[in-house]
């Protein structure tokens, strides 16, 4: 661990419109999209609705249909990504959290089997999935999300007696709580003018102020994104010493033995070096005139949700970047969501943070 001058790095953007069916949520993302220039991609789970603006601009839409799964949606940002988008509007996200087939249904199906703790637990991994396909996109992503009035109950005496009552707290997201705060800046839209404001801005660009949104809104976010300084890529995966393995490889005797030492590499399986460990294990097969279907080297185990609280609660206070900068320097490869960690590679860092605080 290493403290270093903090620098602004040039970012994508992460905005979230907030605001009841028709304060023009989805217009106000389409203007703010055009003013940041790009190729734009909607993914649209409004019935279509998305396609009401087609006069505002070109721009293409992926319209989803039940059950609203977070992997949907998930699937969608990729294949966006793959084609070249600029700019990312899903609208909306709300769906995905209580539409059909989303995840407080999936939550309300599980329920009631012996152990309602276990419905969150199997829940909570997708919802985070999908906001780690959204924080770590190389698109600029705007979401939108319906709001509903939310009430507490408090105490209030009547009568002479304490009674709860409820009250009104003020409008709420439709998703699950905290997620707005994930997103760069969060624009509440009211219904009755169309304005908006800034319940959440870190670039300062909205403090104080009441607006409508437009392609100067986009154009006032690039800019601030692109003011800091480029951020230099770093290998995707950690590149491989394929002669130690084909030397590794060669020197064993037996098949027992060849399976295990390549499971034990947990190569993943987009890395550009598996193709060739294979070949030297399938070579190394044929010499020993190994017979049978002997599997291929697995593919590493992710980490498990304990690993998971272990490291987000050493980066307690951190941010999400520095997170993620700071975990791809351990690993030496670029990590773009934890999400992406195997077993092994969480537990080698746990083990790494447990030195440094006994040293």
């Amino acid at each position: 661990m290493m403290f270093k001058r903090a620098e602004r790095k040039k970012a994508k953007l992460r905005l979230a419109i907030l605001g009841p069916s028709g304060a023009g949520k989805t217009y106000s993302a389409l203007k703010i999209a055009m003013g940041m220039g790009g190729r734009i991609a909607m993914i649209d789970s409004e019935r279509g609705s998305g396609e009401l603006y087609a006069h505002l601009c070109d721009y293409d839409v992926c319209g989803l249909v039940p059950p609203f799964t977070p992997e949907k949606y998930i699937d969608a940002i990729h294949e966006a990504e793959r084609a070249g988008y600029a700019v990312i509007i899903i609208d909306s996200l709300s769906h995905a959290w209580s539409g059909t087939g989303g995840l407080l249904e999936d939550v309300d199906k599980r329920k009631g089997q012996g152990n309602d703790f276990a419905a969150w637990r199997t829940v909570t991994p997708r919802h985070n999935a999908l906001v780690d396909a959204m924080l770590s996109s190389p698109c600029h992503i705007i979401g939108t999300m319906r709001t509903k009035q939310e009430h507490v109950l408090v105490d209030e005496v009547r009568n002479g007696k304490t009674v709860k009552v409820p009250k009104k707290v003020g409008l709420q997201p439709v998703q699950r709580d905290g997620l707005e705060y994930e997103f760069t800046v969060v624009l509440d839209v009211d219904l009755e003018r169309h304005m908006a404001s800034a319940s959440k801005d870190r670039t300062s660009l909205f403090d104080g102020q009441f607006f409508t949104p437009t392609e100067d809104t986009g154009k006032a976010l690039i800019a601030w994104l692109d003011a800091g300084i480029d951020v230099p890529d770093v290998p995707t995966h950690a590149p491989l010493d394929l002669d130690a393995i084909k030397q590794a490889i060669q020197g064993i005797g037996r098949e027992a033995d060849l399976v295990p030492y390549l499971t034990g590499l947990a190569i993943p399986k987009d890395h550009p070096s598996r193709p060739a460990v294979v070949a030297m294990y399938e070579a190394r097969r044929k010499a020993l005139a190994i017979t049978g279907d002997v599997p291929p080297p697995k593919a590493p185990q992710p980490m498990s949700d304990g690993q998971r609280r272990a490291i987000m609660a050493h980066y307690k206070g951190a941010t999400r970047d520095d997170r993620l900068a700071d975990m791809s320097s351990f690993l030496n490869r670029r990590v773009n969501s934890f999400t992406e960690l195997t077993a092994e590679e969480a537990h080698a860092f746990l083990e790494d943070v447990k030195e440094s605080e006994n040293a």
